[in-house]
């Protein structure tokens, strides 16, 4: 078992990557208008999905080599678009180092992980999260962090969810407290997003999605959220993380507690249709 103290955040503007898909993310909007395409056209042609399309261009998730291909073609972009894949790729290895060193074994972890289990008793978990979301989620952080440094935590944290295009796609199952679906945080319109999102990741062939209800008079768990990891060729893992402290627990009867726990957790949550209907009840769209 590891057990790190979290240290101060260490920005990560100073290697420009923000600053190159923020830059990166303008060309490809001004590119696609000037061809007369709306981003649902844009995703269409690229065989990648419209939101995807509307965080890159406003810098929030990372372009990959493949769709910066695609889409320099697609908008007959003269090798604008492929000029920048060297310092894509460049950028894309430098962030799989620049976690701070409380986190940096669990983002590996995830990053190779085959089966990715997830408890949450306070918030959307981050790789299920809008950009509008995880913005409210760092701009309400305490000590408060300038507006440079809460663009690149959004940037860094969406860009984690590019798991979910992987193939062959890990297998993912999410149980969410249905006090967290309940909590407008930053704004009713930003809440209604990240429903809807939900509702988005939830339909995929790879996700199951589940909600906890408030009303169930039996909890295996109230000690926190946790995340149980199965990495690429190795024995699952668990990792918790409060107010600061993280654990990456790795012997094999302590995972074995939280993996018992999760699964008494999934077996009294609502089924994952039931789960959805929930959220779009929540929507008022059923």
């Amino acid at each position: 078992m590891s057990v790190r103290e979290e240290q101060p955040e260490r920005p990560v503007e100073a290697d420009g990557t923000a600053h190159l898909f923020r830059a990166l993310g303008k060309q490809i909007k001004l590119l696609r208008e000037a061809a007369g395409l709306h981003q649902r056209e844009l995703a269409a042609v690229t065989h990648v999905g419209e939101s995807l399309i509307s965080s890159m261009e406003r810098g929030v998730r990372t372009p990959q080599p493949e769709f910066l291909e695609a889409a320099d073609e697609a908008l007959d972009g003269r090798g604008m678009l492929k000029v920048a894949i060297p310092e894509v790729r460049a950028a894309l290895s430098r962030s799989r180092t620049r976690h701070p060193d409380w986190f940096r074994d669990y983002a590996k972890a995830e990053a190779e992980s085959t089966q990715l289990h997830d408890y949450s008793n306070q918030a959307v978990p981050g790789l299920l999260q809008t950009p509008e979301y995880a913005r409210a989620i760092f701009t309400q952080r305490r000590p408060l962090l300038d507006e440079e440094t809460i663009e690149t935590r959004v940037a860094d944290r969406l860009s984690r969810q590019q798991i979910f295009e992987r193939w062959p796609a890990p297998t993912f199952t999410f149980v969410l407290e249905e006090v967290v679906l309940q909590r407008p945080i930053g704004g009713r319109a930003v809440h209604r997003a990240q429903l809807r999102y939900l509702l988005e990741l939830g339909a995929l062939r790879t996700v199951e999605l589940q909600v906890m209800p408030t009303d169930r008079e039996e909890h295996p768990t109230m000690g926190g959220s946790f995340i149980l990891l199965t990495p690429k060729g190795r024995h699952q893992v668990a990792y918790t993380e409060i107010y600061g402290h993280a654990r990456l627990i790795t012997d094999p009867e302590d995972v074995g507690v939280f993996a018992d726990r999760y699964g008494i957790i999934r077996s009294r949550a609502l089924r994952p249709s039931e789960s959805l209907d929930l959220i779009e009840k929540m929507l008022g769209e059923r």
